[in-house]
């Protein structure tokens, strides 16, 4: 049976912290480099490459390698399925705070 409550509108790959906060970073912006990503998201390297590739998998996240003068640049962002899924969540996770009861004064 499906209920009404929004936790069944969560999304599995989003309820991790750290993978929320890489598709918060990644939902401001059309591409970010890696090491931006990185930085912003306070995590290491192997970390965000694990997490990238879970993201890739599920088609959330697009993933472009190129060179910026001699140097090889990896950019991420979300595809059109990642950003649904991401305010999906979101929305989801307002649903569920919007439930609790209200102080009484």
């Amino acid at each position: 049976m499906t209920g009404t409550h929004p936790r069944h509108e969560l999304d599995d790959l989003l309820t991790n912290p750290v993978r929320l906060s890489i598709a918060a970073a990644l939902a401001a912006v059309e591409r970010a480099e890696f090491a931006l990503v990185r930085d912003t998201v306070e995590i290491t390297d192997p970390m965000l490459s694990k997490q990238v590739a879970l993201f890739e998998q599920a088609g959330y996240v697009a993933v472009d390698k190129g060179r910026v003068g001699r140097r090889p640049r990896t950019w991420l962002g979300l595809t059109a399925a990642g950003r649904e899924a991401y305010e999906r969540h979101i929305q989801a996770l307002q649903a569920i705070a919007g439930l609790a009861p209200r102080p009484r004064r």
